[in-house]
């Protein structure tokens, strides 16, 4: 089991946010975010927007803090990444 996170560096609605993601499955990252409060609404088909002040508490709770490079290589490497192409 890995759920990612990385840097907050996209700006949204007063506030940076930061990708959380599973390099394993949909259904972990589901159950992670589940577990943490995270929104449902905050789903972006193959990662959930979560703003920047809950990343300790993500890290506290088992997710590894990578860059974002490091984050779309893993997520690709998956084979759970939604290209742009396919987005919307």
């Amino acid at each position: 089991m890995t759920v990612l996170v990385d840097d907050a560096l996209w700006p949204a609605h007063g506030r940076l946010w930061a990708h959380l993601v599973s390099d394993e499955s949909l259904d972990e990252l589901h159950a992670f975010a589940g577990a943490q409060q995270v929104p449902s609404r905050a789903f972006d088909l193959d990662h959930y927007d979560v703003p920047e002040e809950i990343i300790p508490r993500l890290v506290d709770a088992g997710a590894h803090h990578v860059g974002g490079k490091e984050l779309v290589r893993r997520l690709i490497a998956s084979g759970l990444r939604v290209p742009a192409r396919d987005r919307r």
